[in-house]
């Protein structure tokens, strides 16, 4: 599978982004697709992830009620609207694939190039 992000930049606290995942060259071990990210200094956490084909989603307690990930089959994009970002949420956003659901980047199988979300108080 082959996964492009984009729509990453800088907001104002409170402001809204929207990042989208280009997806191509499904097999059969990328049934979920998820957003991860990664700040300075620590680790890649989980933000939110959707069952490909069930539509079944799944989000970190840090980000529930502001974004929202959503996929679409026919456009084969992966976005996530983020709202009301806060400057914790700046890092740099990836999408990545996971044959099952998960929470850690480990389980993710295929990545892609990652987007900076920059969010200034």
């Amino acid at each position: 599978v082959q996964l492009q992000a984009s729509g990453g930049g800088l907001v104002q606290a409170g402001g809204s982004l929207r990042l989208s995942c280009a997806v191509s060259g499904l097999t059969t071990s990328d049934n979920v697709m998820n957003w991860f990210r990664q700040a300075p200094g620590e680790e890649r956490e989980f933000v939110a992830g959707v069952v490909w084909r069930e539509g079944k989603k799944r989000y970190a307690d840090s980000v529930k009620d502001r974004f929202t990930i959503f996929r679409d089959s026919a456009k084969m994009t992966v976005d996530l609207q983020m709202n009301n970002l806060k400057p914790e949420d700046s890092a740099v956003y990836f999408c990545a694939s996971s044959s099952r659901v998960v929470t850690l980047a480990a389980g993710a199988v295929s990545w892609g190039q990652g987007t900076q979300v920059t969010v200034s108080s």
